[in-house]
């Protein structure tokens, strides 16, 4: 038997008429675009097609202050295969918008390149199970602190360095095959002078370089 909702499990908040939640108001908004008419046809689901409307300028600007990504701080938008070809342009378009955002998830959305999209404020990125197998294809993130990149395929530590002169403080990067690249703590750390922890483990002595271990005895680390 179908729901009530099932004429509207396709559509994005912003397309249900009649109310006025905002983006930055959603924690895990919807954001996918539903499958096009042919994939409907083929599925037996013609009822769920939203009818194409010419859409005028004042609906469309209506539409874009009621997303107001621009004030979002907060957004998960995991789990919506946001890579897929049908979904990238609606996509980078929401991402060009996270002018504000600190915290993003985009956890298993099948994402290969993010190397266009700046986020300038975001402290905390999590993008894991996704498909990125290099450092060059994450988005601009200059005040990162906090970066998740589990189970990618992230090949080799090559273009780690990018991230030199952020405030990261913690990465994961376990089960990425540069993981079992020969010394992978020690380069790590020594490429980032900031790194406090590496997937989930304090910075250690065995991971310092010979010239670090003189100053790191001063220290004292607690496990």
């Amino acid at each position: 038997f179908k729901l009530p909702s099932d004429p509207f499990k396709y559509l994005s908040w912003c397309d249900i008429e009649e109310h006025d939640v905002r983006g930055s108001q959603l924690r895990c908004p919807r954001v996918r675009e539903g499958p096009s008419k042919e994939e409907l046809f083929f599925r037996g689901e013609e009822h769920a097609a939203k009818e194409r409307k010419q859409v005028t300028d004042t609906e469309k600007w209506q539409k874009k202050l009621q997303e107001n990504w621009e004030d979002c701080a907060e957004l998960n938008l995991s789990f919506q295969d946001l890579g897929d070809l049908y979904q990238v342009e609606n996509f980078q378009r929401i991402l060009r918008r996270l002018i504000r955002v600190e915290k993003l998830w985009l956890v298993d959305n099948s994402l290969t390149d993010l190397s266009a999209i700046r986020l300038p404020r975001c402290r905390e990125l999590n993008v894991n199970k996704n498909h990125f197998t290099s450092f060059k294809q994450l988005p601009k993130i200059p005040q990162i602190q906090y970066l998740s990149l589990a189970e990618n395929n992230i090949l080799t530590l090559s273009g780690i360095s990018d991230l030199r002169h952020t405030p990261l403080e913690s990465l994961i990067l376990k089960r990425n095959p540069c993981e079992f690249q020969e010394r992978y703590r020690q380069l790590v750390f020594s490429s980032l002078p900031n790194l406090k922890t590496l997937d989930g483990i304090p910075k250690l002595t065995e991971d310092c370089s010979p010239t670090e271990i003189r100053g790191f005895f001063r220290t004292c680390t607690i496990l």
